[in-house]
């Protein structure tokens, strides 16, 4: 082993100690359990809400006795059809009176939310609707005319179809798009979470004059490397201790469900088996190379603008600015990721920021491997040329007596 590689060792696991070796790396690895109980919260109230809301939602029929029954029938067939999220609100038939109620009041009445009232014959029904855009208007018109065809042409019995699962036929883009999405997301999820550690790394050591004695040691480059490979450990410690605990949990929760839920959940699995373009086990392996480079890319640069911070306040007026900058990051590799085969695609590929998230969406949609190992050597690149450069600008603002990175000051003469 070189000395250069001995001296980024060296710094690498002094960083990861100090770090893991403290009771407020504790609070910090378990911080997604406050996010992942906040999110249980909010969504529970969010679905109570939409349970409740689901629930007060309706369309009104108002038509002679004669048809109600017939209404109530050709509901059930339609609604059939149309599980799922394209399900009208449900159908209250009433029957009409001597005196015909108006549907303007039906609709206005309290405790429902009514979507459409149907009123007046069949043949030629007055429908009043909320939204002139919306499906409930047309539902109706729908229900009235499968009335009048089942008087003309009697009942039909249904049609017993035979259905047949396609295997073997490949997943669809959209498929594939939405699991380019994803791992942009995760891949951004986690270094936003981790990357911006680094802005501060350097805080200390500037401090008590540390930093002066590791660079009389040691190379500085070996210094800002190590420190990003320290960083990038608790990264990979954080991640492993959170896939160790869904993996029990998704065990223990196996271990609790019937046999058909597991049945269906082998089904499932199955069909996930080849979604990606370049297969699960490929696309999982790249995808932790890209987050691995990300990390490193947006580390380092995140390290070489803290390491000219001269105070914490300055430190602390850098969250915002780092936190924009991930954000725009993933704003277009999510673009990309949309729109795989653009001019946008390209550019968030080459661009080196960006391109671990992009090339991740990539690594869903387009089978070819080669491409993958010819991007991670680029962003390698890129990961050391900004240490070299954060390197040089840490000697020539810092370590010659600068103190900051305010350029634009004047050393007032003697």
């Amino acid at each position: 082993m070189t000395p250069f590689l001995k001296n980024i060792l060296v710094v690498a696991r002094r960083d990861f100690l100090a770090i893991v070796a403290t009771p407020a790396f504790l609070l910090f690895l378990l911080a997604p359990l406050f996010m992942v109980a906040m999110g249980l919260a909010g969504g529970v109230g969010a679905s109570q809400l939409a349970d409740s809301a689901r629930g007060a939602e309706r369309i009104v029929a108002i038509v002679d006795a004669a048809d109600a029954a017939a209404l109530r029938a050709a509901d059930r067939r339609l609604r059939d059809g149309l599980r799922g999220g394209g399900a009208p609100p449900l159908l209250e038939v009433r029957i009409a009176g001597p005196a015909a109620p108006d549907p303007r009041a039906v609709a206005r009445e309290k405790g429902a939310d009514t979507h459409a009232v149907m009123s007046g014959p069949i043949e030629t029904p007055l429908i009043v609707e909320r939204n002139a855009e919306g499906s409930s208007g047309r539902y109706l018109a729908l229900l009235a005319n499968e009335v009048r065809r089942d008087r003309v042409a009697g009942a039909v019995p249904p049609v017993e179809p035979r259905f047949e699962s396609l295997q073997g036929a490949g997943s669809s883009i959209a498929m594939q798009q939405s699991l380019g999405f994803g791992a942009v997301f995760v891949i951004f999820l986690l270094t936003l979470l981790l990357a911006g550690q680094t802005v501060s790394s350097l805080a200390e050591e500037k401090g008590n004059k540390v930093i002066e004695i590791l660079a009389a040691a040691v190379p500085l480059e070996s210094v800002f490397l190590g420190k990003l490979l320290g960083f990038l450990g608790v990264a990979v410690l954080f991640i492993a201790f959170w896939l160790a605990m869904a993996l029990g949990a998704g065990l223990i929760a196996a271990t609790q469900v019937d046999p058909a839920t597991l049945a269906a959940a082998g089904k499932a699995a199955g069909a996930l088996a080849s979604m990606p373009a370049t297969g699960w086990p490929f696309f999982l392996a790249i995808g932790f190379g890209y987050f691995v480079m990300s990390f490193l890319l947006l580390g380092a640069v995140f390290l070489g603008v803290g390491a000219q911070a001269a105070t914490v306040r300055e430190i602390q007026m850098l969250s915002l600015p780092i936190t924009i900058f991930q954000v725009g990051m993933f704003s277009l590799s999510a673009a990309a990721a949309s729109a795989p085969d653009s001019g946008l695609a390209r550019f968030a590929q080459i661009f080196p920021l960006s391109s671990p998230l992009a090339m991740a969406a990539r690594a869903a949609t387009d089978d070819e491997k080669g491409i993958h190992l010819l991007a991670l050597g680029w962003q390698a690149l890129w990961v050391a040329l900004v240490i070299w450069i954060a390197v040089r600008l840490f000697r020539a603002g810092v370590l010659s007596g600068g103190g900051h990175w305010q350029f634009w000051r004047r050393t007032r003469g003697a």
